[in-house]
């Protein structure tokens, strides 16, 4: 059987990465539009392939089915009104994005108020995805996997502490290639190809795990057992006392979606390398389509788990694993840790990938070396994406013990989700607020949401008025306070935003058709799954 997964395993990673050279072995490494705009010529399937993987790793597969397995289908928010927001990027944030001809979002900042607005913007993008990020995207990955397939029986090896550092460097190390060898597009062709394969993979959990359900009866069948004996689960409407309370959708959960699909990095990179306005578009919206697919592999097999082990005290976050484990055949195992592997590195180089090219764009070329040449920028580039890539490493096993990582990456996310959100909406939505409105949002945002989560007593606000709902009420305080300043003190000329002439800004004509579908799929999962 470990001979089986080693070698399905090592067939599907081999795979992929001899795809992925074959289509990117000619592309310019060297300039900085090909390296961190990989030319801008993504297409959309490619787009859309990149930001499902981005955005899909294994703090989202174990996390989310174990949250599936507390609270039911409610949870399934984090992937549903995920379309709203990616039909927001398609129709308003991509065009005005695109226009300005940027790599990074702090470069629109600039472009839209000054270069100390972008540097601070930069700071706070970089201390977060270097401190927060990488090292957690890689120490979940290891757990996950340990917790999915046998790797001491794999590996030999017995000892927990080794085995976590063993993995956390070897997915580090192979990631580290991908993102600073290759580039965005090698990262972009990998992703899509790995994309296919996550996709594959968790429809082929929850085809088996319905099948356990169900028994000799059949997938069907499994599915009219799960709807008569545990119907709470199915129920699309948060209550209070669960994760997702359904009033949240229309404040911090929509915030912190909006702000994730359309003004982080991380993610939306691959958009500002569409050859086109049409191309990422068409991307933007196939991703919302397959998002609204997400429940079936990311929250059902959650609640497969729930009626299959609930009486056998399995822990939340053990509830995925512990269904792989059990329901797939062992001919699929090593194909299943590949799809895994994958879905780690796509997030790990993503995000590697999108802080070299803050650093180098923002840092480096407007701070340290304003003369520098392309060849000099991109190796600047890969040197920090090198360092950071070892200091991830080596943080991410020390990550072992905490009680809620999941829940402390949420948190951590908000102090800057929301601040810089403010900031970009208000920045394009109005041509008099000043630049120094802009700055005091960016660092008071994060200090008073800071503040709120870690520092007694002001802890105590969040006993008052649940997570959501505060982090929505500082978004619209900061949005208050730089429209109070845009009349009390503009700026001395109205912004105009210029075209950049570097992209065709010609719109896809069914952007706005398919943004409506998408809208009304949502309403109506929600409707269909009403208790």
């Amino acid at each position: 059987m470990h001979a089986l997964t080693l070698l399905s395993f090592l067939f599907f990673t081999g795979l992929v990465a001899l795809i992925t050279w074959l289509v990117t072995r000619r592309d310019d490494h060297n300039s900085t539009r090909g390296y961190f705009l990989a030319g801008r010529s993504l297409t959309f399937p490619l787009i859309a392939g990149s930001l499902l993987m981005t955005n899909l790793s294994t703090e989202q597969m174990v996390g989310l089915n174990g949250a599936a397995f507390t609270d039911g289908l409610s949870v399934m928010a984090w992937e549903v009104v995920a379309v709203i927001a990616l039909v927001a990027l398609a129709l308003f944030f991509l065009p005005r994005f695109l226009r300005s001809g940027i790599a990074t979002v702090p470069q629109l900042l600039r472009i839209r108020f000054d270069e100390t607005t972008q540097l601070i913007c930069n700071i706070i993008f970089l201390i977060a995805y270097a401190v927060i990020l990488l090292p957690i995207i890689l120490y979940s990955g290891a757990v996950g996997l340990a917790g999915m397939l046998d790797l001491q029986g794999l590996t030999g090896i017995q000892s927990d502490t080794v085995l976590l550092w063993s993995t956390v460097w070897v997915v580090g190390l192979i990631g580290s290639v991908y993102a600073l060898f290759g580039g965005l597009r090698t990262v972009a062709v990998s992703d899509t190809l790995n994309g296919v394969g996550l996709l594959i993979g968790g429809f082929v959990i929850v085809y088996f795990g319905l099948q356990a359900v169900g028994g000799d009866s059949g997938v069907m069948a499994g599915w009219d057992t799960l709807k008569q004996n545990v119907p709470d689960k199915l129920n699309s409407i948060g209550g209070e006392d669960q994760q997702v309370p359904f009033a949240t959708l229309f404040t911090g959960v929509f915030l912190i979606n909006l702000f994730y699909w359309t003004t982080n990095q991380q993610i939306i990179q691959r958009t500002f390398a569409a050859k086109t306005l049409a191309e990422g578009q068409k991307g933007v919206l196939l991703t919302g389509l397959f998002k609204l697919l997400g429940p079936l592999y990311l929250v059902l097999p959650g609640i497969i788990a729930f009626y299959l082990y609930a009486d056998q005290d399995v822990r939340a976050d053990e509830a995925y694993g512990h269904l792989v484990f059990n329901v797939l055949p062992p001919y699929l195992t090593g194909f299943f840790a590949a799809v895994m592997v994958g879905a780690i590195l796509s997030s790990f180089n993503s995000a590697l990938n999108s802080t070299t090219t803050l650093f180098s764009l923002g840092l480096y070329k407007e701070v340290f070396n304003k003369h520098a040449t392309e060849e000099q920028v991109v190796r600047a580039g890969k040197i920090f994406g090198w360092v950071l890539a070892f200091a991830s490493m080596i943080i991410a096993p020390l990550l072992a013990g905490q009680e809620s990582l999941f829940g402390y990456l949420q948190k951590m996310n908000a102090m800057y989700f929301i601040p810089i959100l403010a900031v970009v909406l208000v920045g394009l939505l109005t041509k008099r607020v000043p630049a120094i409105g802009a700055k005091i949002s960016l660092v008071g945002g994060c200090l008073v949401i800071g503040l709120v989560y870690f520092v007694p007593p002001f802890t105590a606000v969040l006993d008052v008025i649940q997570n959501f709902h505060f982090v929505a009420l500082v978004f619209v305080l900061l949005v208050a306070l730089m429209l109070i300043l845009g009349k009390v003190r503009p700026r001395a000329t109205d912004w105009v935003h210029e075209d950049s002439g570097q992209v065709d800004l010609t719109p896809w004509k069914g952007a706005i058709p398919a943004g409506i579908v998408l809208i009304v799929l949502v309403i109506a999962i929600y409707l269909a799954f009403a208790g």
